[in-house]
């Protein structure tokens, strides 16, 4: 197993829909990246049994945390509590990738 990856190496877009690659996955967390080109959205969803975080590398996003809708930016994480409602959209006008950690389903 791989225990060291270069992060840019797994950036990437995908026609229609953002793109997601994981990066690691134990069974305590999975580890990945989004990858969300202008206009593309993370619809709002929850896990309930599972917390969640997004770290911004680069871009900016707007995210939907609860009620709430707040920005984020690079070097700025955001938590999402299991339970919470939580999704994010790319707002800006340069691609946003976002390293993303969660517990995997119990």
């Amino acid at each position: 197993m791989t225990y060291i990856k270069h992060v840019p190496d797994f950036v990437g877009a995908q026609e229609g829909k953002f793109y997601k690659t994981t990066l690691f996955r134990g069974e305590a967390l999975m580890l990945g990246l989004n990858c969300l080109e202008p206009g593309q959205v993370q619809a709002p969803h929850d896990h309930a049994n599972q917390d969640k975080f997004y770290y911004v590398i680069a871009g900016e996003g707007l995210f939907w945390l609860g009620e709430e809708r707040v920005t984020a930016v690079a070097n700025q994480l955001v938590w999402a509590p299991a339970g919470l409602v939580h999704g994010v959209e790319n707002q800006s006008d340069t691609r946003l990738v976002l390293l993303v950690g969660i517990a995997p389903a119990p």
